[in-house]
């Protein structure tokens, strides 16, 4: 039971998450503080069936119920953290929480195997723990801490014992990690493995100093643990290893092998603690330890090398101050340490001289008299042998000394401590006036001493110091003492006093003038001088005594020194103090502060005595040891089975048999080993339904802990054999119902485990229950879904009935399991079973749904769950085709005709539900089968012969109606359904069986006796505003599809589909097909009522969201999610449509939200649509046969618009959208105008919104925490794409029949904003592969928009487009190569693509030449530019043209897709001068070259042989492709010279002429390629001289109009003059080109010697009133002008007899575009000096050149003005001969006429020259 309730509440975990908002912890109002309180108190019920689970698991319980209590307690564990999750915020736990949660809690946290085999979870229950319970919180944070010690302790001695090299730094972490769990598990070797790790690694000389510091700080910790035991190990083992090193039977030894063992205590901290703390410790064992120790080192030197000795004795110097507190004669240890202080004059002591001046003093200190008394014998010796002494006093002699044994023993101790003020009290300059008298020599004794009193008052004050230090005040005490120990010293011994408190009190204050004179042993000496000298005086012995404490005690003073991690950072002056080991050795004759009572290398350990006594701590250190120690639980749980135990440690850490039952029942791998082990082993029922139970545990607990991914139980499901374990169960049937009831839980717990796999589902699984379904005689599994005769007899057992029953519905629900999870799967060998398994399925549910004689047969609950296995399994396509002995059609028949059974049975001849809702589920899974079942008979019989077996006889059942009565008319009550399930469900079965004509005929014809007719219905449906989006959207496919068929436009007999018919009563008179279509539309007010569907639209997700502000009416709501998951997989939108539609995204996926408009009006209605003189108003919608008005179920149509509405969907406007489609196509002009005045098209595109997408494509980037999240973004993406979709094959099919209709640029420019913004919409990360698909569809679709966009309107579009593409750049370029790049998996997308771009850059070009003659023309962003012009964009333009290039190469010359990608990269070429550098690098040029030469060889092989046809065949091919690649290189070389350079190296011209008689069998070849040498030689001399080369072709023998000649030249030279007049287009290309050859000098030389030019002399010119030159001379004139242009070729015109008379003619005629051709060449011979005679000799040249200056033609004038200059210039005979009177005239009136009207300051060049030309020649004519 509690398995399946827990079941339940993961599956509602969603509903619970989306039902109730984190917000509602914050609301006040009672609702929420009802709801809250609910809450609370299921939170509370959770907690304390945590704690009662937890507390309840005894030993005392059998096995079995232990299993389950652990089970249950970690399930509802999980599930109680993921609701928590789900409901509350983790911030907000404290505030609400129950205190029966936070125990519960605080237990889960405590579980170890819960935390190891969830630990997202144990990381969600730590966070709620942190927030509600501190102090439970701390305990658990300190028991982490102890886990984690015991898992690096577990770890150093595994890796410890590993042989081989080992990392040593991390050794040394893991044992300072270890240190803090020992009290718990006192495991004593891993002391002694420390150890012997510090000693290894000092032992090193080239160990680095970070090991060896972090090694020592670990041994410190062990030095100073607080586990007693700990300290006596460490001391212990310390002792060994320097017994070992330094023992006496080490003397034969090496030295340096041995000895380098002890240096890990060679260190100051290490000494220090030992002497502080060690020898101090109340344990024997220890402080033993710690004296044997120092004991060994002090007497260990001659066993010692003089290195390891010298550092021994630096390491102890700083210690000395500590370890001198143990001296005493009769102590060894003590006996050791007054050793260091003795020296003979014969020998060096052990210590430097001033450390053992110091020491020697030190022992002053000392408590013990005979240490004192031993301590002046010593410096009896340092003071006699000084420098000087005997100028020195006191005499030193035994009587001195014998008094001062207990000098400085004094009773009243001085307080060191100083003041440290915030202000100053005295100035500065009174401490330098009294500092002044003190220093002067000059002053009275008695007034230096005051002084010096009151700066010793003054120097209270710390501040004060830094004026006399700077001051030299410590060198002028020093020099008063020095005096006062002399002999005559006693004239200063008044001054002592002050100085040596001036003196203290600067040395307490500064640490650095300390130690520096605690190493001036003349200092220390002359202050005991001092002090012998005034050993009565107890005020200066005392001074003596505090400065002795703090020169003496430096070392020790400093805690910065002995700090575990010493700073980096000189430490600030710090107060004055020594440890509390000196205080306690010592009599210090000072007050001062202590510190170091306890060691400084002293840790805390995380847990204490009371936190180890809880239960679930130690409960959790226990495992967690154990873990540890085995290395996880594999291995744990191997060694707690094996036969063999080996007691390796302490056996209060053994696992008790609690905690090794909770292990394995918690981790899963085990735990589901251990259920299979029970049921092979199983002694009954009983058993095996426990282990399968827990087998549904570990399921579910794989579902609660994680999100998506698979799981523990998962994962080792894969793992396992289990597959054979369960074989035996489910290979036969049941013989009981006990049987049965396990089978229940096998099948329960197989359902459940496919559904966990459903996104990654195992093929072997699937595999094996295919097998098992498919096994033959028997199929024990498929058998079940059908009771036998004997089972049915048994019905009246109800316990047994009751029972078979649950099996059934099991076996259902697996079957559809199943059918869903095989959606993802690609295994071939899972699919043809699973075909195989399909039809046996669907013909075993075909025998559930037949049993009709049995009792249980109208059982709702039995009947319903076959149908909804049905419904599974017909939405898959060819479910009905694997049958080895039924074709599919009759499977699909027999089903029909059982459903159609069905729904007479339940619902039509009941009435429907309106009486009832017994059959609501039968129904609406019924009319889900026949929606499904229509596709599969489409599918499997594309003919429509089928279509009667969907007829069924209504209404009486006598044989006389059932002729009449055939038809779909069972199909329309359900169209009314209260259930708006069924009438999605309906309407598209009517939508489906629609898509073929029969269909349209048959529902028409069933719909006679219905008011309205068919057409009246759907348009009812569809225009209902209360209706959902679904069910509208349904009846607008409906619609859509009956239009498709062609309609008459008046009565037709004999004609199979009339359409829509319309009658009125009053006049008799009838319409149909088209002109009804018009009067029910206007009716019904058709395109007003889809204007306010418009604006209702809902953009946003239809998911449930508390802060959806509230709607100011009643709101209905109808929910739609309940259907099966085979539902929303059911129907593509409807493939019949005038367009061919691409499938969209789902039809039956949304959800209806409701609303109303509240106060808000309604609009008054637009005109209609049809003109009022039709009188369409007189007509109603009216069926084909009976003439009856329409009337809406709600209200009249015609009446004013609903004030309540729907919110439309974006599917439903897709639908709409393609439904206006359909009607442009049947009514261009009618549905155009109706369009443009209800405004449809406007509002349609203001339904666009990028940023809805935009924003759903960055959500699923970073996808929320829950899946259901994830599937509502990608389910509202891909409506509005869709609607996109839709709307824009409406766009383009309004451009093609009225582009009037877009050209508005107010909503225009919204909506091509929009659509580039969806085109750059990145889909990179989405992973879900039906969006990207929908992504690619609708990409499709936007770019043929802009494409017809341009086509149709780019007067107003081309701005708006490139505009907007300027704005997003480098976003575009990535998409256009994105989409480009799709060439292989949707070329639709890369045709659009590519298509968009060569129509852009063609408007764009076209735009340009209309520009370029006006002045005004706006300065916008072009494709070219943007190519071009960017620093930026070189890579990403190279990308656009690397990806069409490779387009372009990589598909077969046949392929629409290299045809599409070769004009792209034609326009690109054209007009970006980056893609002709990129083409020339990427090797285009030779490319095309090798393709035309691979064309001629072909060519040349078809001709040779025998029946093959010439190129006029040209489904060969090679046209087009030539034809391509030709236009490619033309575009490639235009004004690009590096390209020409490259084809001219690629011998271009050979090819070409190697070509040529294969050029001259086809114009359009001929012309591309004249094209392309016009290209080529245009400004490229070297190219031009190119044509004039030798043959490099091959010669082949021809029948054909040409040959090849030796040069290209000679070859368009003769095609020249062969060339017939009629064939324009081929002569003026010819003559263009002979044109840029003229400018070359070794083409004209070619061109002369063929006596080509002798044809112009042939030329006829027009006669009678024709006044115009013919096509043919102005291409000749153009060619002789650029002849013209130098003087070989001048000399060429001229040398043709007649031609200068023939052109003198021709300038009388005229030509529109070249008027003045012959002038222009007059004009060019006129400036040769060498042709002039030949002009000046020719009277009606110089005549004509003449009369031009009187032409009303500026350009004429200027032509003769230039001329006539030219000509006279430098010629002498010439000016003789223009003197002539008539010319001169018209000369000079020329000139007064150009002087009047052009000034000085013209701006006109061309006039200014004309104004240069006439004066000049003036000057000539009237001088010479």
């Amino acid at each position: 039971m509690i398995i399946r309730v827990l079941e339940l509440l993961a599956e509602d975990m969603m509903l619970i998450g989306q039902a109730i908002s984190p917000e509602v912890w914050d609301d006040s109002s009672l609702f929420a503080i009802d709801v809250k309180e609910k809450l609370l108190q299921v939170l509370g019920s959770l907690g304390e069936t945590m704690c009662y689970r937890k507390t309840s698991f005894s030993l005392e319980q059998a096995e079995p119920l232990l299993v389950h209590q652990r089970m249950a307690f970690v399930s509802i564990a999980l599930f109680t953290v993921r609701l928590l999750q789900t409901l509350l915020p983790v911030e907000k736990a404290s505030e609400f929480l129950p205190e029966s949660l936070s125990a519960a809690l605080f237990l889960v946290s405590l579980d170890m195997p819960i935390s190891l085999e969830y630990p997202e979870i144990h990381d969600a229950v730590v966070a709620y723990l942190e927030q509600l319970d501190s102090e439970n919180y701390s305990i658990y944070k300190r028991t982490a801490e102890a886990v984690y010690s015991i898992e690096c302790t577990c770890n150093f001695l595994s890796d410890v014992g590993k042989e081989g090299e080992k990392n040593l730094l991390e050794l040394v972490e893991l044992a300072d990690q270890a240190l803090r769990s020992f009290p718990y598990h006192q495991h004593s070797p891993l002391v002694k493995e420390i150890i012997c790790i510090c000693s290894k690694i000092w032992k090193s000389a080239q160990a680095s100093p970070l090991l060896q510091g972090e090694s020592q700080k670990v041994f410190l910790h062990m030095l100073s643990h607080p586990c007693p035991q700990v300290k006596v190990d460490t001391y212990q083992c310390c002792l060994e290893i320097v017994k070992e090193c330094l023992g006496v039977h080490n003397v034969t030894k090496p030295v340096s092998s041995l000895y380098s063992g002890i240096h890990f205590l060679l260190h100051p901290k290490v000494l220090y603690e030992i002497s502080a703390f060690g020898i101090q410790e109340p344990r024997s064992e220890v402080n033993a330890a710690a004296k044997a120790i120092l004991l060994y080192l002090l007497q260990g030197r001659l066993m010692m090398t003089a290195l390891t000795w010298n550092k021994f004795i630096e390491s102890l110097c700083p210690v000395i101050p500590v370890l001198q507190g143990y001296a005493d004669p009769e102590d060894p240890l003590g006996n050791c340490i007054l050793l260091l202080s003795k020296v003979s004059s014969e020998e060096e002591g052990i210590l430097p001289g001033t450390t053992r001046l110091k020491s020697v003093l030190r022992l002053l200190l000392v408590k013990k008299p005979s240490v004192r008394s031993l301590a002046l014998k010593l410096l009896a010796f340092h003071l006699t042998s000084e420098e000087g002494a005997d100028r020195k006093r006191p005499f030193i002699d035994a009587r001195v000394l014998s008094r001062v044994t207990n000098l400085f023993i004094v009773k009243k101790p001085i307080d060191l401590k100083l003041d440290d003020r915030r202000e100053l009290v005295i100035k500065m300059e009174t401490v330098e006036k009294v500092y002044e008298i003190f220093t002067s020599d000059d002053v009275d004794l008695v007034l230096r001493k005051s002084a010096a009193e009151q700066l010793a008052v003054i120097m209270q004050d710390i501040k004060m110091h830094a004026v006399v230090k700077k001051l030299c005040l410590i060198e002028k005490i020093i020099w008063y003492l020095n005096e006062c120990v002399g002999q005559d010293g006693k004239v200063v011994e008044c001054l002592v006093q002050p100085c040596l408190t001036l003196l203290r009190k600067v040395l307490y204050a500064d640490p650095v003038i300390r130690v520096s004179l605690s190493q001036q042993s003349s200092l220390l000496t002359l202050l005991f001088r001092v002090s012998l000298i005034f050993h009565e005086d107890c005020s200066v012995v005392t001074e003596v005594g505090a400065l002795f404490c703090l020169l003496l005690f430096d070392e020790v003073s400093r805690m910065d020194m002995w700090s575990v991690d010493p700073s980096n950072k000189p430490s600030l002056p710090s107060v004055f103090s020594l440890p509390v080991s000196v205080f306690r050795r010592y009599h210090l004759p000072v007050y001062v502060i202590g510190h170091h009572a306890v060691s400084p290398y002293s840790i805390v350990l995380p847990l204490s005595a009371e936190c180890l006594a809880l239960k679930p701590v130690s409960d959790m250190l226990r495992i967690a040891w154990n873990l540890a120690w085995y290395h996880g639980s594999d291995n744990l749980l191997k060694q707690m089975t094996s036969a063999a135990k080996i007691q390796e440690f302490s056996g209060t850490l053994q696992l008790s048999t609690e905690d090794i039952l909770t292990l394995k029942i918690t981790y899963t791998a085990s735990g589901l080993q251990d259920c299979l082990y029970s049921i092979v082993h199983a002694g009954g029922h009983r058993d095996v339904r426990a282990a399968i139970t827990r087998m549904s545990f570990y399921l579910l607990n794989d579902k609660l802990s994680l999100k998506d991914d698979i799981g523990p139980c998962g994962v080792t499901l894969k793992s396992l054999a289990w597959h054979t374990v369960l074989n035996r169960f489910l290979q036969v049937l049941p013989a009981c119902t006990e049987d049965e009831k396990l089978l229940i839980d096998i099948i329960h717990f197989l359902n459940k485990l496919i559904k966990e796999q459903r996104k990654n589902p195992s093929t072997g699984l699937l595999h094996w229950i295919l097998e098992l379904l498919l096994r033959h005689n028997p199929s024990p599994l498929l058998d079940l879904l059908v009771l036998t005769e004997s089972q049915a007899r048994e019905e009246t057992d109800h316990v047994r009935t009751a029972v078979r029953q649950q099996l059934q519905k099991e076996l259902i629900a697996l079957l559809n399991s199943l059918l869903l999870v095989f959606m993802t799967v690609t295994d071939r060998k899972c699919l043809e079973l699973f075909y195989v398994f399909q039809t046996q399925l669907s013909l075993k549910l075909l025998q559930c749904l037949r049993v009709t004689d049995a009792p249980h047969f109208y059982g709702l609950p039995a009947l319903e769950r076959t149908l909804g296995g049905m419904a599974h399994l017909t939405a898959f396509p060819g479910w009905s085709a694997h049958s080895p002995s039924s074709k599919p059609l009759e499977i699909c028949g027999k089903y029909l005709s059982g459903l159609l059974e069905v729904i007479t049975s339940f619902y039509v001849e009941r009435g429907g539900n309106a009486m009832s809702f017994m059959g609501k589920g039968v129904t609406k899974s019924t009319v889900l089968c026949l929606l499904h079942l229509s596709h599969e008979m489409m599918a499997q019989a594309p003919s429509s012969e089928w279509m009667p077996l969907w007829f069924l006889p209504l209404g009486s059942h006598s044989e006389e109606h059932a002729a009449t009565q055939q038809g779909l008319a069972w199909l329309i009550p359900l169209w009314v359904d209260r259930d708006p399930e069924v009438r999605v469900t309906s309407l598209g079965l009517g939508s489906a069986l629609t898509t073929i004509e029969a269909g349209c005929v048959a529902l028409a014809n069933s719909c006679q006796n219905i008011s309205g007719g068919l057409w009246g219905t759907v348009v009812n449906i569809l225009l209902d505003q209360s209706e959902c989006s679904m069910v509208r959207r349904e009846a607008a496919f409906i619609l859509q599809n009956l239009l498709v068929i062609p309609m008459p436009s008046e009565v037709i007999k004999d004609y199979t589909w009339q359409g829509p018919c319309v009658h009125d009563e009053d006049s008799g008179m009838s319409l149909v097909g088209k002109p009804a279509l018009q009067a029910l539309l206007y009716h019904c007010h058709f395109y007003e009522h889809l204007s306010q569907m418009v604006k209702h639209c809902y953009l946003g997700r239809y998911t449930f969201d508390l802060n959806f502000s509230a709607f100011p009416e009643t709101t209905e709501c109808s929910d739609l999610n309940g259907l099966d998951d085979s539902f929303k997989y059911w129907r593509a939108p409807s493939g019949t449509s005038i367009q061919d539609h691409e499938p969209s995204s789902l039809s039956t996926s949304e959800t209806m939200v409701a609303t109303s408009v509240g106060s808000a009006e309604t609009q008054p209605l637009l005109p209609s649509t049809l003109p009022p003189e039709m009188m369409l108003d007189q007509f109603v919608a009216q069926g084909q046969c009976e003439v009856r008005p329409v009337r809406p179920r709600d209200s009249s149509m015609s009446a004013s618009l609903h004030k309540q509405y729907m919110f439309v969907t974006p599917s439903l406007l897709s639908a709409i959208c393609s439904l206006l489609d359909n009607l442009l196509a049947v009514t261009p002009r009618d549905a155009a105008n109706a369009f443009q005045q209800a405004h449809l098209i406007e509002l349609l595109c203001s339904a666009v919104d990028a940023s809805v997408i935009e924003m759903c494509i960055q959500e699923l980037k970073t996808p929320p925490p829950l899946l259901f999240a994830v599937e509502h973004t990608q389910a509202q993406a891909s409506f509005l794409l869709e609607y996109l979709s839709s709307l824009s094959q409406l766009l383009q099919s309004c451009l093609l029949v009225d582009p009037n209709l877009m050209t508005q640029e107010e909503f225009l420019k919204p909506l091509v904003t929009n659509v580039i913004r969806v085109l750059i919409v990145c889909t990179k990360d989405v992973l879900d592969v039906q969006l990207a698909l929908a992504f690619h569809r609708t990409w499709t679709h936007l770019f043929n928009l802009l494409t017809t966009l341009l086509r149709k309107a780019g007067a107003v579009s081309l701005l708006l487009i490139t505009t907007t593409l300027a704005k997003h750049w480098e976003a575009v370029i990535d998409a256009l190569c994105r989409c480009v790049g799709l060439s292989v998996r949707c070329p639709a997308l890369s045709v659009a693509s590519l298509q968009f771009l060569s129509v852009l850059l063609a408007e764009e070009q076209k735009r340009h030449l209309q520009d370029k003659d006006r002045t005004n023309a706006c300065e916008a962003p072009t494709l070219a530019s943007l190519l071009d012009g960017t620093k930026e964009s070189p890579k990403s333009s190279e990308r656009l043209h690397e990806t069409i290039l490779q387009c372009y190469e990589g598909k077969s010359p046949k392929d629409v897709l290299k045809r599409v990608a070769a004009n792209a990269l034609m326009s690109l070429l054209a007009v970006s001068r980056r893609s002709q550098k990129h083409a020339l690098r990427a090797g285009l040029i030779e490319n095309c070259m090798e393709q035309m030469k691979h064309i001629n060889a072909q060519l040349n092989l078809d001709l040779l042989r025998p029946g093959k046809a010439t190129l006029k065949k040209k489904e060969d091919g090679f046209i087009k492709e030539l034809s391509i690649t030709m236009q490619l290189l033309r575009n490639c070389l235009y004004q690009n010279e590096e390209c020409k350079v490259a084809a001219l190296e690629a011998r271009l011209v050979p090819v070409l002429h190697s070509l040529w008689p294969w050029l001259l069998m086809e114009d359009s070849l001929m012309q591309i390629a004249l094209q392309l040498l016009c290209v080529y030689t245009a400004n490229f001399p070297t190219g031009c001289s190119s044509l004039c080369w030798s043959n490099y072709g091959q010669y082949v023998q021809t029948a054909h109009r040409g040959t090849l000649s030796s040069s290209l030249i000679l070859c368009i030279l003769k095609l020249a003059s062969q060339m017939p007049a009629e064939n324009t287009t081929i002569q003026q290309m010819v003559f263009m080109f002979l044109s840029n050859l003229a400018l070359s000098h070794d083409c004209k030389g070619v061109i002369q010697k063929s006596n080509f030019l002798q044809h112009f002399l042939s030329l006829t010119l027009p006669k009678g009133g024709n006044k115009h030159l013919s096509n043919l001379a102005i291409l000749w004139l153009k060619l002789l002008l650029n002849i013209s242009f130098g003087e070989d070729g001048q000399q060429m015109i001229l040398r043709l007899d007649g031609c200068l008379d023939l052109l003198t003619e021709m300038s009388k005629y005229k030509h529109k575009s070249s008027p003045y051709l012959p002038l222009l060449i007059f004009h060019n011979i006129c400036f040769s000096p060498a042709h002039k005679p030949k002009i000046l000799a020719n009277e009606k040249i110089v005549t004509l050149l003449a009369t031009c200056l009187e032409s009303e033609n500026q350009n004429a004038q200027r032509i003769g003005a230039a001329s006539l200059w030219a000509l006279i210039y430098n010629y002498q005979k010439a000016k003789a001969t223009l003197k002539n009177p008539s010319i001169k005239r018209r000369v000079d009136e020329a000139y007064s006429i150009a002087k009047r009207m052009f000034s000085d300051s013209e701006e006109n060049p061309l006039n200014v020259y004309y104004l240069k030309c006439l004066e000049n020649l003036v000057q000539l004519l009237n001088h010479s």
